[in-house]
């Protein structure tokens, strides 16, 4: 169900599919053209013809696009005798099923309970009236009671998520002490982020046509052209994420904000207005969640299901209004290289520099170090010392510098590679 204004866009298919992804199975559409009632959302009138369909179809559930007062919800039930719940509880039925590591499942429980404590005093008060679905279970809780019981588990599991956030914190700071960069897979729902994680790392992470498939952050280390490079999927944006889910996922979605390139997948198989629309709901939420300073790649996918004309109409089309487009097949690993170039050229601040150091106990453990972690191009061994030529980017290459100096070395010019 949706209520809207004539100047709005219909958002029926996009909650169909949320309502699939959650487990339902959809028996009957409906909207209205108003101004919100502050009763029941829509019109009682609509009221009425609602409750006559839930009847026709035997509807054990209505699903709101709009968001929903506690009090909507309450009539909504009683005129009904099924329990209504809208956009945002949906989701988080979605996130509550689709949750496998414990971070992903406090960040829900915290999401809930946000939820829950904005809406105690009404709910309370309402459960007291006469039992509807969806307000049942509250006994003789006072609001006072209730909240503060709500606020103890909102405190009890922010500080279990402040330890992880510490904990990724530390790993972050380890990768960067290995000299790593980072790129983030950023994008709406259902895009195909985790087909190109795994094109690009050739490993084998769920994937599901349903929203939401990944919730929490999986990294691995890709290598292009002999340099490695840590690559996180994470959680797919979507219209109108809500405030509270983005602040529940804060951690999670700090991957992308320190990261230092963002592969933005969008799904070009769609109609553009959709596929402009959803760039700019993405734009956005990365700039909601501070990382909008960050280099974006725009990828282009599921170009497997298009013409070669519709292919370039829409790469023509989209030119002007995404940040570096490539056209891209993630399932059949179309232009797969072509993205590998180009996030080279992106992060193409490597230098070459080159360095020798006497022949010690430590020089061998120094230089498979260094192998590890650079591109190294020449290793010539002396009969007292090692000469070595390397590129990597110029963090590591202080590192090495620095490394160099205590092994008594002597540490060469650096020549940028551009």
């Amino acid at each position: 169900m949706q209520r809207r204004l004539n100047r709005e866009a219909s958002s029926l298919d996009e909650l169909k599919k949320l309502a699939e992804a959650a487990g339902y199975t959809v028996v009957a559409k409906m909207e209205q053209f108003r101004e919100p009632d502050a009763r029941y959302q829509i019109g009682a009138g609509k009221v009425e013809e609602l409750a006559a369909l839930v009847e026709e179809t035997d509807a054990e559930k209505l699903i709101f696009d709009n968001p929903l007062k506690s009090v909507q919800s309450y009539n909504l039930a009683k005129a009904t005798g099924v329990e209504a719940i809208d956009r945002f509880k949906l989701i988080l039925e979605i996130f509550t099923k689709r949750a496998t590591t414990v971070e992903a499942k406090l960040q829900i429980q915290l999401a809930t309970l946000r939820y829950e404590l904005a809406h105690a005093k009404a709910r309370v008060r309402l459960a007291k009236l006469q039992e509807q679905p969806g307000f049942m279970g509250l006994g003789a809780y006072e609001a006072d009671v209730y909240q503060d019981a709500v606020k103890r588990q909102v405190h009890t599991i922010q500080r279990k998520l402040e330890q992880i956030r510490e904990k990724r914190f530390l790993h972050r700071e380890r990768r960067a002490a290995l000299g790593f960069f980072t790129i983030s897979l950023a994008g709406y729902t259902n895009a195909g982020k985790s087909s190109l994680f795994n094109a690009l790392t050739e490993e084998t992470t769920l994937v599901d046509k349903a929203l939401f498939t990944t919730l929490s952050t999986t990294t691995r280390l890709v290598e292009i052209s002999k340099r490695k490079f840590l690559l996180t999927d994470t959680v797919g944006f979507i219209d109108r994420l809500p405030i509270r889910l983005i602040e529940a996922f804060h951690s999670t979605l700090e991957e992308t904000i320190y990261s230092d390139l963002i592969l933005l997948v969008l799904d070009i198989s769609e109609p553009l207005e959709k596929i402009e629309k959803k760039n700019g709901i993405c734009l956005e939420t990365i700039e909601r969640i501070g990382a909008s300073g960050i280099p974006v790649i725009t990828v282009l996918n599921k170009i497997d299901v298009l013409s070669e004309k519709e292919r370039a109409e829409k790469l023509e089309a989209l030119k002007a209004k995404t940040q570096n487009p490539i056209l891209l097949s993630a399932l059949y690993r179309t232009n797969l290289e072509v993205l590998k170039r180009e996030i080279l050229k992106k992060l193409e601040d490597y230098v070459e520099a080159s360095f020798s150091v006497p022949l010690t106990t430590e020089t061998m453990p120094f230089l498979s170090w260094v192998h590890e972690k650079a591109n190294v191009q020449k290793v010539t061994f002396m009969s007292d010392s090692v000469h070595v030529v390397f590129e990597a980017n110029p963090l590591f290459t202080e590192k090495v510098r620095k490394r160099v100096e205590e092994l008594d070395g002597k540490f060469g010019p650096i020549r940028n590679l551009q």
